[in-house]
């Protein structure tokens, strides 16, 4: 292992600036969801359920919001889109500690639909800085970065909300989305590499370009993020049922950090990995995680392998996509790709309550790993097919060799 693909891919010109703005941009968008749920539950006085119904309205609206920003990115360019996300953000961030139930679902959902594209927009643009043969390092840096949004963004809006309100929150996250619009706006990385053309170009069919390869990274994707959801909800059932519930916070900075670990280890070997087999991985290290839920670090020690690969995995996933989809559409890609990680997310965590509810916290883990390492089977079949080398026509084989 070599610091040296970090330092290549840093070389780059516009990458440094790049990760650093998509940390600070995603802090705010990470806590987004915890936000909302503290204004439905302390200021609406709503139940639990009422602040999930606000969620999945804005996460149904990303999810289909993601690819269609990104094909207008492809055909518009990135600042109209980002200038009117940021607009929309704005008016959403500024009005919503003034809506009632009725009106906040609709409201999160259009929100959710115009969503700042950050985490689609920097993955386009790393494929458009640095060159194919670099990428899975950059990738890896764009992975672990996003998961330092996750650690720091939703426990700053918990210590706000709890400290101050979380209608102030409401207005300190929205305030850091729109600075976060208006930072990317100004810095306006680029969507297409120096070597690919600029403006719009014909269109590509989808059945050009969405391949059964291309699919079964989305799948891959979801597959992942499932395991992850529902490994969050899992953690806290087991601490709770344990009586350890005050040491969840200890157990998921164990296993972000984990995760940290395993993509900047990801970023500096000097071969590719297969997401598909990252995915299967992760899946079958998550199946076992509830037999230390006896004790905190018990639980810890088994997270581990499964948080090592956590970033490489998800790094895997956005790197395939950059190979696979063509410049004209990679905005539109990426968008599906966002797409499915957040579709992962959002059934994972129900899926692992469901089954928690139904039995014991261990099975959480169990179903969920279960499911992702399904998934994974399901879609060897497309992986090998392209592993396989091509089969020479008969006649070729069979033909005489040329007269010296």
């Amino acid at each position: 292992m070599t610091l040296t693909p970090y330092r290549q891919a840093l070389a780059q010109p516009g990458l440094r600036a790049l990760l650093l703005v998509a940390v600070l941009a995603r802090i705010p968008l990470t806590a987004t969801g915890v936000t909302l749920t503290f204004y439905v539950v302390l200021e609406l006085g709503r139940g639990y359920g009422a602040a999930g119904l606000v969620g999945a309205a804005s996460v149904a609206g990303t999810a289909i919001g993601s690819p269609l920003l990104g094909r207008l990115v492809d055909r518009r360019g990135l600042r109209p889109v980002v200038a009117v996300t940021t607009v929309v953000e704005a008016a959403f961030w500024a009005s919503a500690p003034t809506l009632s139930l009725p009106l906040l679902l609709p409201a999160a959902f259009v929100a959710g639909l115009f969503a700042l594209p950050v985490f689609s927009v920097v993955r386009q643009s790393i494929a458009a800085l640095v060159p194919a043969q670099r990428r899975r390092p950059a990738y890896a840096l764009d992975s672990m970065s996003m998961e330092l949004s996750f650690m720091i963004g939703p426990a700053l809006a918990v210590a706000l909300a709890t400290a101050v309100s979380p209608r102030v929150t409401l207005w300190a996250v929205g305030a850091g989305i729109v600075g976060a619009g208006i930072v990317l706006w100004l810095l306006d990385p680029p969507i297409r590499s120096v070597d690919e053309p600029v403006g719009p170009q014909p269109r590509v069919p989808r059945r050009q370009w969405l391949t059964s390869r291309l699919l079964a990274v989305f799948a891959v994707s979801t597959a992942a993020t499932l395991v992850l959801g529902g490994t969050d909800v899992a953690v806290v059932a087991v601490l709770r049922a344990g009586g350890e519930v005050g040491w969840t916070g200890a157990v998921l900075t164990a296993w972000a950090i984990a995760s940290l670990v395993g993509g900047f280890a990801y970023g500096a070997v000097r071969r590719s990995f297969s997401p598909l087999a990252l995915a299967a991985l992760l899946s079958l290290c998550t199946i076992p995680v509830g037999l230390g839920g006896g004790h905190w670090w018990l639980l810890c020690l088994t997270l581990l392998p499964a948080g090592a690969l956590c970033a490489p995995t998800i790094a895997a996933t956005a790197d395939a996509v950059s190979r696979l989809a063509p410049a004209g559409v990679r905005g539109e890609a990426m968008g599906l790709h966002g797409s499915a990680t957040t579709v992962g997310i959002a059934l994972g965590a129900p899926l692992a309550g469901a089954v928690i509810d139904a039995s014991v916290p261990l099975w959480g883990f169990v179903v969920t790993g279960a499911v992702g390492l399904l998934v994974t089977l399901v879609v060897l079949p497309t992986e090998l097919r392209h592993r396989r080398p091509p089969v020479a026509p008969a006649s070729t084989l069979s033909a005489p060799a040329p007269a010296a």
